[in-house]
């Protein structure tokens, strides 16, 4: 009987590269937009071009991963400083603040991902994972009462589509729309 064959880590320095390029070229697509070479990236983050297509064949396949990392990047903060840290009732509304941020800061970023992926919405496995949290957000602020019982994950993802609209075509102040948004989500 043979054992099946176990995957390999990837070596210190390929993760070290692969950070480095994830994060050119989320600082240059939201400086300079969707042309930006991919030759540009590879020099900004450090690596060969080789050593960047061998991960990244396309600039599509680039810009999903550094949407996938994002999507992984909210879901971290939902956990580690909305649901483990201070009030579990004002979870969600921090929540929204930092989704707020993240795209007011990045807002060249995730007119690229619309461009390439048609959708700044994650996909997937992404998709899931963002969902579950915002599920365990959720009850946290309803079981704090901050939320109506009847307020569901897409009522939240409503919420941060038009925040991101808001965003996007500067048409007001995001943070009042957060607040009008959290006050429509209350008992």
């Amino acid at each position: 009987m043979s054992t099946p064959p176990t995957r390999r880590k990837p070596r210190t320095d390929a993760e070290r590269n692969r950070d480095r390029v994830l994060e050119a070229a989320r600082a240059l697509f939201a400086e300079h937009g969707y042309d930006v070479q991919m030759s540009e990236v590879a020099r900004v983050a450090g690596v060969g071009v080789g050593t960047l297509y061998r991960k990244f064949p396309t600039r599509e396949a680039l810009i999903e991963a550094v949407a996938e990392r994002r999507s992984a990047e909210l879901v971290a903060f939902a956990r580690e400083r909305c649901l483990a840290e201070g009030d579990p009732s004002q979870a969600l509304a921090r929540f929204l603040r930092h989704v707020g941020e993240v795209l007011a800061d990045h807002r060249g970023m995730s007119e690229v991902i619309e461009q390439a992926m048609g959708s700044t919405e994650p996909q997937g496995e992404p998709r899931a994972k963002l969902h579950a949290v915002v599920g365990e957000l959720i009850d946290a602020a309803r079981a704090g009462g901050t939320v109506g019982p009847d307020v569901t994950a897409a009522d939240v993802n409503m919420v941060v589509c038009g925040l991101a609209a808001v965003i996007r075509h500067s048409a007001g102040d995001w943070r009042r729309f957060t607040e009008i948004a959290l006050s429509g989500l209350r008992p």
